[in-house]
């Protein structure tokens, strides 16, 4: 299929990756249709602040949409909310919507994010147990964020410690129970998770780390959580933060290859060469990493997904990929990561902890492959050039704190 055949473009999934994709599209020249479907009753908007600025209430609902609303009538993109995809016909290129409702494509876009994972646990569904995912469980928790209540956090990932941070600013009482030894022990070194578990709990969050959740207590709603050594946790609120699935449902229903994630190839073409699939529940060749396939959930690989596609329908120009890049707020520090530390056998810092301004970098061999940096966006963004180029430093030069970082970048070979 060429792009001059493509008039109509269906995208399932009105999130960052789909929004982002339904824009590109109409800035790339695209004068065909365009129909945008989403679950959720809101247009568009951004995730990340959900877990920080939005939950603290420093940031309302307006302030989180990708575009406003009128945009998307004014750009010819019908934007269809409260709409669930349920069945794709591949033969004919249509998409079934619930109440039967069928459209037809040329080209699709699965932009279906990923689905919170629910607690395994006896007492999961009690009122005062939330998921963390769309704004409406936020506004859901936000009115029940109030000075002494104790709030469990289950999880001490991303999301379980930007949740704990606002809440202590908010002057609850919070309780984090981790499985794993340390907190974000699949994201950061065990330096930089160190760091993160001091400054939690040198504000007041308490940890229960290689803690086991056995049941959520209470009748009407929670009441605790118990813990499978016999300890009994109290609690008014019990936020889970385990983790999310890819939401695959659609596309395993249709016979796409899946694995982990939609697999696709590097424009985000799937095992059918008329769908695409981009963001959180896709898994795709990363060009900066000898081309392993790998799904990523950040805001940064739902924009590069955006930008692949609208490049491919509309014949653009090829998106030239960058390095993966994430960020975390935590009360006055912001942690900046760039590049994916995976397989590291070396850390080096740059900075001093106790300062609470430093970047670790991450090597694997002789070659910089990551940089988590704590306040310190000049470290972030050189790394992250360094890493985008392929390019390195040797790791005494890092250390050398009396040279600035614009110019060792420079000096890079």
């Amino acid at each position: 299929m060429s792009t001059g055949e493509i008039r109509r473009v269906i995208i399932i999934g009105a999130g960052q990756a789909g929004g982002e994709t339904a824009q590109r599209l109409r800035q790339g020249g695209f004068e065909g249709e365009i129909t945008l479907i989403g679950e959720e009753p809101a247009a568009p908007y951004q995730r990340p602040p959900l877990s920080k600025a939005y939950l603290k209430g420093d940031l309302d609902i307006d302030r989180l949409m990708l575009r406003p609303a009128s945009m998307y009538a004014e750009e010819r993109i019908a934007l269809l909310t409260k709409t669930r995809a349920v069945w794709i016909d591949r033969a004919n290129r249509k998409v079934r919507v619930e109440g039967g409702r069928e459209l037809p494509y040329d080209a699709l876009v699965l932009a279906t994010g990923a689905k919170p994972r629910k607690l395994p646990l006896v007492g999961a569904d009690l009122e005062g147990v939330y998921l963390f995912r769309t704004a409406a469980d936020v506004d859901r928790v936000r009115e029940k964020f109030v000075s002494g209540a104790k709030l469990i956090v289950i999880g001490a990932g991303y999301i379980g410690l930007e949740v704990a941070a606002v809440a202590r600013q908010l002057g609850l009482n919070v309780t984090v129970i981790e499985t794993a030894v340390r907190p974000l022990a699949r994201v950061t070194s065990p330096e930089v998770a160190g760091f993160f578990l001091d400054e939690h709990t040198r504000q007041g969050v308490r940890f229960v780390l290689g803690g086991q959740p056995a049941l959520i207590k209470g009748s009407d709603r929670v009441t605790g959580v118990a813990l499978t050594d016999g300890a009994e946790l109290p609690a008014d609120l019990v936020i889970a933060g385990i983790g999310v699935t890819p939401d695959i449902a659609i596309a395993e229903q249709c016979g796409l290859t899946v694995n982990n994630g939609i697999v696709t190839d590097r424009q985000c073409r799937t095992s059918d060469p008329n769908i695409f699939a981009i963001g959180d529940c896709a898994a795709r060749p990363m060009v900066h990493y000898n081309g392993q396939i790998v799904r990523l959930e950040s805001v940064h690989n739902a924009v590069e997904g955006a930008k692949i596609v609208a490049a491919t329908l509309t014949g653009g120009k090829e998106h030239t990929e960058e390095a993966p890049w994430f960020w975390s707020d935590q009360y006055d520090l912001k942690l900046q990561i760039a590049g994916l530390f995976h397989g590291y056998d070396r850390v080096v810092f740059r900075g001093v902890m106790a300062d609470r301004a430093f970047a670790a970098f991450y090597y694997k061999g002789d070659k910089l492959i990551a940089v988590d940096a704590v306040n310190r966006p000049a470290e972030y963004l050189g790394a992250k050039m360094l890493i985008q180029t392929g390019r390195t430093l040797p790791p005494n030069l890092l250390e050398d704190m009396s040279r600035p970082m614009k110019e060792l970048v420079a000096s890079a070979r």
